[in-house]
């Protein structure tokens, strides 16, 4: 483990603890390992989650009555 590492104690539901388990068996590599790169592609889906919405920010509103409407005319609904 990198000496920038963190200790941290984590409490997990055992079916959850068992999974880690296996799929840290499976893939070779530590819970810690396995455990990190879920966070860290979690946390790479809010990144893109809040972008997205960042970049959206300006584009104009729709009620929901508008929006099914446009639907309807567009022959989605």
């Amino acid at each position: 483990m990198s000496e920038l590492s963190k200790r941290s104690t984590v409490y997990f539901e055992p079916e959850i603890h068992q999974a880690l388990k296996i799929k840290s068996a499976i893939t070779h590599q530590s819970l810690s390992q396995v455990v990190n790169e879920a966070i860290r592609l979690a946390l790479q889906e809010d990144r893109e989650d809040l972008s997205a919405f960042e970049e959206r920010a300006g584009e104009p509103t729709l009620s929901y009555e508008e929006l099914l409407e446009d639907l309807k005319t567009h022959g989605k609904l």
